[in-house]
């Protein structure tokens, strides 16, 4: 399974059999782009139940980070799997917890002691950081940003602004007192990046501090350090280190959300080490564990100041899926890391040169394997491609490499951290192929 090889119609007969099964009895609330029904896979390639052979530039929406059940990822969970399964964290104590706790303590942009809490994903990370922020700083109130996602859930719902179907239907939130502020669009933004981070910022202050809410109320500011499900937005380094002097200036406990971004996406552990950020928590899921559930809530150890009892979770932390996150480390710190940044530069170079060739790209942006490409349908006005941006994504499905949207109009790579240059390539003439289809309509 090195390259792309499409051999029926799609979906083929025993996936069409396998999606028609799927709607009579799987919640309809799931969201699929096209019709992929997994068989297996290798590092970055993927088959489906009919043979056919894609490029994976999904990742499983970013999760599968070492590739498609990684030979040491899976060594790791065979040998914790014989010894023990499960074992409550919640009530007792097992070693690959303490150990995964040790090592994210040592990888996390966090200054001083570190603590962790295990949960299964990352919006139950999310969770725990609004409760533990509101625990210990004894104030009810947060801010989070428009366009954000933190979850589903109905307390991480409530920091999510990213689209309204997500929240329709579900109000009011289990989390009232949020308030959102806007997160700077360096590429829309009139005037451009700086002034899109004073407008963010002068709102924050401005408008939400005087108008809204008293700073000395607020119990955290949580934030994306490169904006995910909001169309992949890399704001400028000043947006994030102006933001931290705010949160210090009032007591406000400063939230990393590194679900999507953080284990090496962008060629670095955590995106927070670009921006120079270095906030009070860090939420971790995703790409943590190489596809087993695992959240993780880390925050600096006087800030984990909860009570026992006033958290927890039965199956947080499962001594698998943290024999999985540690295997998952070692890989990352042993050249993922290094191979994101590395291919991510080469995709990126490529991705620039389609911007000159296509009129459809207005922008190219992203760090490591974190990239997103946004269409538009005038470059001068910027107005939005969006039903071209899904046309893309659905002929490069038709030519076997998958990607997702991102955002209104945008179309996002994250790829595992093992994607070649020659696989990357592939995607590169991919794309090419597909935007040039959908151009000529």
């Amino acid at each position: 399974m090195s390259v792309p090889h499409i051999k029926t119609p799609l979906p083929g007969p025993k996936a069409k059999a396998i999606i028609e099964r799927d709607a009579k009895f799987v919640s309809p609330s799931y969201t699929r782009g096209y019709p992929f029904v997994i068989a297996r896979g290798e590092g970055a390639m993927v088959e489906d139940v009919d043979g056919n052979i894609f490029l994976d530039c999904a990742a499983g929406i970013a999760v599968n980070s070492t590739g498609v059940s990684h030979p040491a990822v899976v060594d790791a969970i065979v040998e914790q799997s014989k010894k023990f399964l499960h074992m409550s964290g919640t009530d007792f104590f097992y070693e690959p917890q303490v150990r995964l706790a040790e090592e994210v303590a040592s990888i996390v942009p966090i200054q001083g002691g570190v603590r962790s809490f295990f949960a299964n994903s990352g919006t139950e990370a999310n969770e725990a950081a609004i409760k533990l922020a509101r625990y210990h700083s004894k104030r009810p109130f947060l801010i989070a940003f428009l366009g954000s996602f933190h979850g589903r859930t109905l307390g991480s719902l409530s920091l999510t602004a990213s689209k309204a179907v997500q929240r329709k239907g579900f109000g009011p939130t289990t989390a009232p007192g949020v308030f959102h502020a806007p997160y700077p669009d360096a590429y829309r933004h009139p005037r451009g990046p700086e002034a899109a981070v004073d407008e963010c910022l002068e709102y924050l202050e401005d408008k939400i501090f005087v108008n809204l809410v008293s700073p000395d109320e607020v119990a955290a500011i949580v934030v994306e350090p490169i904006q995910g499900e909001g169309g992949y937005l890399v704001p400028p380094a000043s947006f994030h280190q102006r933001l931290s002097e705010i949160a210090r200036k009032h007591g406000i406990l400063l939230i990393a959300d590194e679900v999507q971004s953080g284990m090496g996406r962008t060629g670095r552990m955590f995106a927070c080490e670009h921006f120079g950020l270095v906030p009070d928590m860090v939420t971790i899921a995703k790409g943590i564990a190489s596809g087993l559930p695992l959240g993780v809530t880390a925050a600096r150890a006087d800030v984990m100041d909860w009570r026992p009892g006033a958290h927890a979770s039965t199956f947080g932390g499962n001594p698998v899926a943290c024999a999985a996150a540690l295997a998952t480390i070692k890989l990352l710190k042993d050249g993922l890391i290094a191979n994101a940044a590395a291919v991510g530069e080469h995709l990126m170079a490529g991705l620039r040169e389609l911007q000159n060739k296509h009129p459809l790209i207005g922008d190219v942006r992203g760090k490591g394997l974190m990239i997103g490409v946004e269409f538009v349908r005038d470059r001068q006005t910027k107005e939005r491609a969006v039903k071209e941006r899904d046309a893309v994504v659905d002929r490069m499905f038709d030519r076997g490499v998958m990607v997702l949207g991102a955002g209104r109009n945008t179309l996002r790579l994250s790829p595992p951290l093992l994607l070649t240059k020659a696989q990357a390539d592939i995607c590169l003439e991919t794309m090419d192929a597909a935007i040039a289809d959908v151009a000529r309509g």
